[in-house]
């Protein structure tokens, strides 16, 4: 499966890059913001790890154009990012990604993450999970998210 990772931070790339590896995907597309990740996400396409944070296009904003392309509109997106008040993960979501992930992450947790997705497109015969039950983070009182036990 072709996979594509967008991420200014080339440290935050080779995380997923190795994640992905330890699950057999190797085919992989580095990109370093949202305008280059549309440039080479097509439907042979089958799972896009983003950063919020990018350079001349956001992930948030990369993923809204993802899901407004029939091409593209199924394919999974993990967002992995450090923004971490309720309103960020509530725009994400809202966006369409499959999931959301707290930064720093580590590359057994992205693993996990990435095969819960697959099983559950697979299980949907090719359908995208549902991104409000995919989101592994909660917000406390103060809007503030943290990670999810």
């Amino acid at each position: 499966m072709k996979c594509l990772v967008a991420d200014e931070s080339s440290l935050m790339r080779r995380i997923m890059i190795r994640a992905l590896a330890t699950l057999e995907h190797r085919d992989v597309i580095e990109v370093t913001d949202g305008v280059e990740a549309l440039q080479h996400c097509d439907q042979s396409v089958g799972l896009v790890i983003t950063d919020w944070t990018m350079p001349t296009m956001s992930g948030v904003e990369m993923v809204r154009h993802l899901r407004a392309n029939p091409a593209t509109a199924s394919v999974p997106v993990i967002m992995v990012s450090s923004r971490n008040l309720r309103e960020s993960v509530a725009e994400a979501v809202e966006a369409g990604v499959n999931a959301y992930l707290l930064k720093p992450v580590s590359a057994e947790t992205l693993r996990n993450k990435i095969e819960q997705i697959l099983r559950a497109r697979g299980a949907a015969n090719g359908a995208g999970a549902n991104p409000a039950e995919a989101v592994e983070a909660e917000a406390d009182d103060e809007g503030e998210v943290r990670k999810a036990a």
